[in-house]
């Protein structure tokens, strides 16, 4: 075996390891000779590669054996070793009988391994390989430093939360945004489709939803406090094919897609087209209209039994839509349901009686554990904001832990599964900087330095609790993210930092090498700018990237995450 020695990458995330090989020929070269060697059950890589790589390069990569081969293989060593996601990519040429006399040999413990190994031999490519077309001149020979990069995720659950409810994101930007995932290594898209602002699915047997509940006639401009108003009509929506396309797309991608349909609270949307699903003995519920600014609206669903088919009806069509095959999680929100209308509602006062639940939190309770029962039927898994701990949390479920680490440890020492987002740290909509110059700034300042500092593992939690954190998940929220160079600004660089935090085994927070992964971002901004990325640029907002006048909510500093 050749020997190895340490190598040094703009690779991100970082790898395990990443070690020169010394008796190798200094490069490997992809050129007009270069042809994949496709083993079983690595054709979706190769026709990655042959898509991705080969518009970017111009290179044919024809199916082929020998010398100048890119040999695609699935390993059963390299799963025990390293688990179904891990890989190992050894690049500059090879002579022995094992690899055929490949250049390039990607061994993956499945496919997904298989397919995240390729991303990184993209990075090792350079920028130009982030291309949709050609950029060197034809006859180019793109050249790899003789290397052996052995690799395998930290969480099994490293995810980005979408939120179309807000502002609708046009699926052709869905299936971007996927691609700058699979580009991360990140492999869960949590997709959250309703909201008091927008319905974005389509459900045939209830087709208001998204004829009335996925336009309003007017959006808040900035924050909730902000005097200002964008007067244009906003809505779209997600036909079920557009969905099917949207899964599948990811699902090529090793990226499972988690739908999210809120419930009781988050609701008004679904109110404002069926005025029945609100408390109608409190208020006026046909006078309702999808709600036109930010915050929580204090209109929830009530707790009748035409409420609970309704929205089984719904997730009837949801679960066609997104098959248990790729993911077994729904997401049924549970978060900030004011208890208002409930306390006021005799309806619901008496089910409160009938129940026996106690209180109000008891009936948020019911809701969830109605919900938690009827997937698990159906084999599968309810998750929810860590507000479903409220009144007793429901047996099968799982907890995105956004209000702090506190929610996410009571459920794993009791437990249950959680994915740790704390608003403090990886919610990508807050902004970056304190500078007036940040657009629409919103909540606690966190610069890509802390994002790059955060640990979704709580300190000092026990071997058995860890256990049970499945992972962790950036949150983008758009309420101030009104199109897709808005989402891009917010979301980048810091993405790159929190996949780093998602994907690589890195030390405690106080021990990380900051420095180094800044160095290793100068790589990494020219490949987002072949992307066409508008990110944030270090130095801050470019001028067309600002907001002037328009009213954010800057919050001076943080509190600690509890």
């Amino acid at each position: 075996m050749p020997h190895e020695t340490s190598f040094e990458t703009d690779l991100i995330p970082a790898p395990l390891s990443a070690e020169s090989r010394a008796e190798a020929p200094a490069y490997a070269a992809l050129d007009e000779r270069t042809t994949l060697d496709a083993g079983p059950g690595t054709h979706d890589t190769a026709r990655w590669l042959r898509a991705t790589l080969g518009a970017a390069t111009g290179l044919p990569l024809a199916d082929g054996t020998g010398p100048h081969a890119i040999r695609l293989r699935i390993s059963a060593d390299v799963e025990r070793e390293l688990g179904a996601e891990g890989y190992r990519l050894s690049t500059g040429g090879f002579g022995d009988g094992s690899t055929e006399g490949s250049a390039v040999v990607l061994e993956g413990g499945g496919p997904a391994g298989l397919f995240w190994g390729a991303q990184t031999l993209r990075q090792l490519l350079g920028p130009e390989a982030h291309r949709r077309a050609p950029v060197a001149p034809a006859g180019h020979t793109w050249a790899l430093p003789a290397l052996t990069v052995t690799d395998a995720p930290r969480f099994r659950w490293r995810g980005l939360m979408l939120d179309v409810a807000r502002h609708f994101m046009p699926k052709d930007d869905v299936l971007r945004q996927l691609d700058l995932m699979a580009a991360h290594k990140l492999n869960v898209l949590h997709l959250h489709l309703t909201d008091d602002q927008g319905w974005r699915v389509e459900i045939r047997r209830h087709p208001r939803l998204t004829e009335t509940g996925s336009w309003r006639a007017r959006s808040k401009w900035g924050h909730r406090a902000s005097p200002l108003w964008n007067e244009t009509p906003h809505g779209g929506f997600y036909t079920q094919d557009d969905i099917r396309e949207i899964v599948a797309y990811a699902a090529a991608r090793h990226i499972a897609v988690v739908p999210e349909i809120d419930v009781p609270g988050h609701s008004q949307a679904a109110i404002a087209a069926y005025p029945e699903l609100g408390n109608t003995d409190v208020i006026d519920t046909t006078a309702l209209s999808v709600w036109d600014t930010w915050g929580v609206s204090p209109n929830v669903l009530a707790p009748t039994d035409s409420v609970l088919r309704f929205y089984e009806e719904v997730l009837e069509e949801v679960l066609e839509l997104f098959p248990a095959t790729l993911t077994p999680f729904v997401h049924i929100g549970g978060d900030e349901c004011p208890k208002d209308q409930w306390r006021a509602s005799a309806t619901a006062q008496a089910r409160i009686k009938e129940l026996g639940v106690g209180d109000e939190d008891g009936l948020q309770s019911w809701f969830i554990r109605h919900f938690d029962r009827w997937l698990a039927d159906r084999g599968r898994r309810l998750i929810g904001w860590d507000e479903i701990l409220e009144g007793g949390l429901a047996p099968g479920a799982a907890v995105s832990s956004w209000r702090g680490y506190a929610g996410g440890i009571t459920a794993a020492e009791a437990g249950h599964d959680v994915v740790m987002c704390p608003e403090q740290q990886v919610y990508l909509d807050h902004r970056q900087a304190s500078g007036e110059d940040e657009p629409m700034p919103i909540g606690y300042v966190r610069t890509l330095a802390d994002v790059y500092r955060f640990e979704p593992v709580p300190p000092g939690l026990a071997p058995e609790a860890a256990a049970h954190i499945l992972g962790t998940q950036a949150n983008v929220w758009t309420e101030v993210m009104e199109n897709r160079a808005r989402v891009d600004y917010q979301t980048q660089p810091r993405l790159a930092a929190f996949a780093e935090v998602a994907w690589s085994r890195l030390p405690a927070p106080e021990a990380r090498d900051l420095a180094d992964f800044e160095r290793r971002m100068e790589g990494h901004y020219r490949r987002l700018d072949a992307l066409g990325v508008d990110y944030r640029p270090p130095a801050g907002p470019l001028p067309w990237q600002r907001r002037p006048g328009v009213q954010g909510r800057p919050i001076e500093g943080a509190p600690p995450i509890v």
